[in-house]
């Protein structure tokens, strides 16, 4: 994260009222908008500048397979992206994107998000979440040099997402590593509370997707 201090300016009063109420608009405050306006300027990157890129082409991958359903606002660390389940009464399960940070070695977290009254779904979706660590314990946490601590509690699966390592990222890089890893948990997850992937398949599925990716989150 950049590192901010406080500052004194002058400024004309009409110039902070209207940067106050495009602030307002923009869902951000008077100091987030000044710091990206002045970035902007002199071409400083900006963390939130750099998660609103990551996004915007999250939401460009995403979209054309209508799977998954993206939002986000404006100056926001967080990202939603909705997907119903073929299972009965077509629940939804919702995946968070949260990339204010998760530590020295996280980059954010991943959370997937379910809200049912069926105990069946909820006993099965606990059942694939349960598979997914140890899948990724025993193929993931190896290449990655430590352990993944993912968290399951009142209805949201937690995952952290992993900073990339050995190389320099661009926004569209970790974009890309981010749709493709959520998209193949979708897949894997819509397959197995569908009946049509058992343990199995998620396992070789899972196999085969890894030794692909060029980036390991």
């Amino acid at each position: 994260m950049m590192k901010k201090n406080l500052y004194s300016l002058m400024l004309s009063d009409d110039v902070v009222r209207e940067v106050d109420a495009l602030a307002h608009r923009m869902g951000t405050n008077r100091s987030a908008l000044v710091n990206q306006i002045l970035a902007d300027y002199v071409s400083v990157p900006t963390p939130e500048r750099r998660i609103n890129d990551i996004f915007q082409a999250i939401e460009e991958l995403v979209t054309p397979s209508r799977e998954l359903v993206p939002f986000f606002a404006p100056n926001s660390p967080t990202m939603s992206l909705k997907s119903s389940l073929a299972y009965k009464y077509r629940p939804t399960v919702k995946y968070e994107l949260d990339l204010n940070g998760g530590g020295e070695d996280a980059m954010g977290d991943l959370s997937v998000i379910f809200r049912t009254q069926s105990a069946g779904l909820i006993a099965a979706m606990s059942e694939f979440f349960r598979l997914w660590v140890r899948i990724e314990d025993a193929c993931l946490a190896p290449l990655l040099g430590g352990t993944i601590t993912c968290s399951l509690y009142d209805g949201r699966f937690v995952r952290p997402l992993a900073m990339p390592r050995g190389r320099v990222c661009t926004a569209e890089d970790i974009a890309g590593a981010i749709s493709d890893y959520v998209q193949l948990f979708d897949r894997l997850l819509k397959g197995y509370l569908g009946g049509t992937l058992s343990e199995r398949d998620v396992e070789l599925a899972y196999r085969g997707d890894l030794r692909n990716r060029t980036l390991l989150i």
